[in-house]
């Protein structure tokens, strides 16, 4: 069984601990990693938890609070909190660099830790495909300090539109741009315009918060493109009844700090907004390329890694791959969205996937998602 060697670089101290029991180590506190963990409640094995943050993160919430609807603490639970009657739980705060699968040790900025099995769930980040330099004039939405800087730009822009005089430059402040048109991006937009039209409505005197224009862009030729068009033509409606503008088969070539070059067919277009926010592609984290190098699995475009049926690494059974990080294709050779109903299965489906093993069963049983949402 694995030893639990944890350095603690600020003392210099070392622990060494031992145990006969079957350690497993989960990289990520968000559904699929702490879904697996919930999943081992009971479990004879020892489980260890690490995260960059001591929270779990309620993604699907962040769009609200990133315009002022929800609080930070409102999506956010301490995950020492929800675990705490878990005994055969430990969670550690901390920062994986590197992981070695020939030993079965992570590496953490501050020490190392063994395993005996190993779940990544580390998710992805944003992809600028590219443009990283975008970055900094069109935020993405992927953490609680996006939530942040995303509302301070929005408002302010109210701010700094109420003291403008002159009235070009003071609709480039109320004008709002949303790039990527999937389920952030609409979910997005649409609490964009909402502010605009209904919550601000008669707190200014110099502007008219309802004159906003909220943009909608996204380079593929419908809205929610990964989704059955009926569903795509139903949220085009919610969004018209919204005052979004959604403009497709549009591809952005330029951000900067006044506004956003697209490219619509042949013609080149500058659209002034001083508010331009991200919301399309996600890539591998540095942690999935640096497992992808490790254990020389394939990656696709994304920099998901391939794993097999049963969520695990080609050569290394002890390793599973679960949610955003996962390249995971159906019988109908469909790959698997990065959603939270699909991280979560996964991450119940490799804590009992794991038991099976120690228990000695040879043949798992692939993984199957199931879908709740019968209108895809």
């Amino acid at each position: 069984m694995a030893l639990l060697l944890v350095h603690h670089a600020t003392s210099g101290e070392k622990t060494l601990m031992k145990n006969n029991k079957e350690h497993v180590v989960v990289i990520g506190g968000g559904f699929g990693g702490l879904s697996a963990v919930r999943a081992m409640r009971g479990m004879d094995v020892r489980v260890t938890l690490i995260d960059r943050r001591n929270f779990h993160l309620f993604q699907p919430l962040l769009y609200q609070a990133a315009t002022g609807l929800l609080c930070t603490s409102e999506i956010t639970s301490p995950l020492r909190h929800i675990l705490r009657s878990q005994k055969n739980v430990r969670v550690l705060l901390g920062e994986v660099t590197d992981i070695d699968p020939q030993n079965r040790m992570i590496r953490l900025t501050d020490g190392e830790i063994g395993y005996d099995s190993l779940i990544v769930a580390a998710g992805m980040k944003n992809n600028y495909f590219g443009n990283d330099s975008w970055e900094s004039h069109a935020p993405g939405l992927k953490t609680v300090e996006d939530t942040c800087l995303i509302r301070q730009k929005v408002f302010m822009a109210f701010e700094i539109a109420e003291r403008e005089r002159d009235p070009a430059a003071r609709q480039h402040w109320l004008n709002f741009v949303v790039v990527g048109a999937g389920s952030t991006g609409i979910e997005l937009s649409g609490m964009l315009s909402e502010i605009t039209r209904h919550t601000l409505k008669g707190e200014f005197r110099s502007i008219r918060p309802e004159d906003s224009k909220v943009l909608l862009i996204d380079s593929a030729d419908r809205i929610l493109p990964s989704f059955a068009p009926e569903l795509s033509g139903k949220a085009q409606e919610s969004l018209n009844r919204l005052g979004v503008t959604t403009i497709v088969q549009t591809k952005v070539v330029a951000i900067n700090e006044n506004g956003i070059h697209v490219l619509h067919g042949a013609e080149n277009e500058f659209i002034p907004a001083k508010t331009v926010l991200w919301a399309t592609g996600v890539k591998a984290s540095p942690l999935g390329r640096c497992l992808a190098e490790r254990t020389g699995a394939r990656t696709d475009t994304q920099g998901r890694i391939y794993v097999n049926p049963d969520l695990t690494i080609e050569n290394y059974p002890e390793i599973l791959v679960i949610g955003d990080m996962a390249h995971f294709e159906t019988d109908g050779g469909a790959v698997l969205p990065g959603l939270a109903p699909v991280a979560a299965q996964q991450g119940k489906y490799a804590a009992r996937s794991i038991m099976r093993r120690i228990s000695g069963v040879t043949r798992i049983k692939p993984f199957g998602y199931f879908d709740t949402d019968t209108s895809r």
